[in-house]
This record gives structure tokens, sequence and C-alpha cells, in this order.
């Protein structure tokens, strides 16, 4: 009999799971969040989070929440850089072994998003030892794709990348001589020019603030022309310190985050493509769903 049990991720997220007595305060409890908890990812162990979105996740007391933490980086089980917000199980790639060299690969692109600081490259190291000594292949891939500096090649990143997007490459190089066709509400853009919104950061922010979201699995060309179409209307929206605070405004109301229900109805599921297009958008921002108005 296997000694592992799949749980979804969206269990925290799941209406009838949200219905039941929540988790009370206590390092067992925090265990069990941060390793199922929406903000795991694809890197065994190794996500990013703060303080504030977990404990508001769990519904605790942020000095709750800190004492529950202690508890669990005493027993030597996580590691956490919270300026950064990045948080480390050490031992869960041991359980969450990568099933082929190409598992391994596909880590680059994800660790380059996380936020740089000593403990990302602690993390590093462990894991490098560990994928190594599963066997030659396992070393190449992972030789392949970080250098030593803690970076992922772009070389490999980009033959990452590809894999999740087939014929990418023929893509670009039709897109070197047409220009993209208007989508929605967004003005045609020229495709010579490199996309200036930074939409992968912006998923991030998404997830780590309002990990109460319907997650983003697929972010394809009619989502991305939402999000970009918002990213340029306002000069000011163009950095993701907007974003991040957008998101935190968000997270401000209980309707948008789900804590409010009719009766007979299901608590309403914010996911990112409904907050970036835009008649949701200039709701949001007007304040219809807050008792402010956005700054």
């Amino acid at each position: 009999m296997s000694r592992y049990r799949k749980i979804e991720v969206r269990t925290w997220s799941d209406e009838r799971f949200r219905a039941l007595s929540p988790v009370e305060p206590s390092g067992q409890g925090l265990w069990f969040f941060l390793l199922t908890g929406p903000h795991t990812g694809p890197i065994p162990g190794l996500f990013r989070a703060g303080r504030a979105a977990m404990a508001e996740e769990l519904g605790w007391p942020l000095e709750a929440f800190d004492k529950a933490f202690r508890e669990v980086s005493q027993q030597g089980m996580a590691k956490a850089d919270f300026v950064a917000r990045l948080v480390w199980l050490p031992n869960a790639i041991k359980h969450n072994k990568p099933e082929s060299p190409n598992v391994v690969k596909s880590w680059a692109p994800e660790f380059d998003l996380l936020p740089e600081c000593p403990l990302k490259l602690e993390a590093l190291e462990a894991i490098k030892s560990f994928v190594c000594a599963l066997g030659p292949g396992f070393s190449g891939a992972f030789m392949g794709v970080f250098d030593p500096s803690g970076k992922a090649s772009s070389k490999t990143s980009g033959k990452a990348s590809a894999k999740t997007m087939p014929n990418q490459e023929q893509e670009q190089e039709q897109e070197q001589e047409q220009e993209v066709k208007t989508i929605g509400d967004e003005p045609p853009v020229s495709s010579k020019a490199a996309d200036p919104c930074p939409h992968q950061e912006i998923v991030n922010l998404y997830h780590q603030t309002l990990p109460t979201g319907r997650q983003v699995r697929i972010w394809n060309d009619t989502r991305k022309a939402k999000l970009r179409a918002r990213w340029k209307e306002d000069p000011k929206r163009q950095s993701l310190a907007w974003w991040g605070k957008f998101f935190g405004y968000i997270a401000e109301s209980d309707f948008l985050t789900g804590k409010t229900a009719t009766t007979g109805r299901a608590p309403f599921e914010l996911d990112l493509e409904w907050i970036v297009s835009p008649t949701n958008f200039v709701k949001i921002v007007e304040g219809k769903y807050h008792r402010e108005v956005a700054a």
C-alpha cells in the first residue's frame, strides 16, 4: 500500500471545507497548511508567501501565526525570510522526488520568479545535493538549468518555456512579420516590441495576496490581452508595487474574498481574469465592493 496520499490544494478554498469548524492556531495545523496550501508551487517545499497572507488565509491572528511558525521552525521543519517573503520546507523534496529529469528542468523558470535572498541560495544548494544524488540523468538536468550564481540558465529556461507553449519559436517568427490582432478591449500592439507587461510576476502577486481566489492554471492570449490593457491604461499601474497594493485593496473586500454569502447562493469566487476585465476593474477601482473609494 502506498505511503502517500494526494491532496488537492484547492481544498482550502472549497466551499464545504470552509464551512467546517476552522483549524485552530497550532504548529500541527500550520504544518499541514504549509505542505498543502494554495501558496505551494512546482518546486517541492520552496514557495513565496507572506506572514499576513497566510495568517489571513487560516483566519488566525498574526501573533498566533507567528507562535505556530516558531514551533515549526524550532523543529527544523521550516525556514523563512519573511522580509523577502520566501518559505522553505527542507525535507519536502525527500517526500516529493522529481519523477524525471524533465521535471527538474521545469523548475528553472519557476525558481527565477522567487525573491532573491540568502535563503533561496541555501535551498538551492540542498535541492542540488538531493537531485544530483538521484543519478547522472537528474544531475545533468539540474546542472544544465542552474548556474553557480543560483539563477536559471536563460538558454534552458527558454526551452522549458517552449515545452509549455508548443510551436513558440514558429509563433515568434510569425510575430516578427505581422502585428498582433486586437483582442477584446485592447488596442493593436506591435508584436515587434517585447510585451511590457510582466504577466507572470503579476500572477504570482495575485496568488500570494489573494490565496482564496481561483488559481491561475492557464494564462492564454485572451487573458494576457486584458491584463496588458489594464497595465498600459495608466502609467501608475506600470509597476509591480501598484499591483501588489491593488490586490491588497481587493483582499479587504469581504464580498470579493468570498466572506459574504446570500441564502441559497455560494460565496463569490474571485479570479484574475474577472479582476482585469474592463467593467469589473473599473468597479473595483471606484470602490463598488468596498466602503471606501480606491486610492
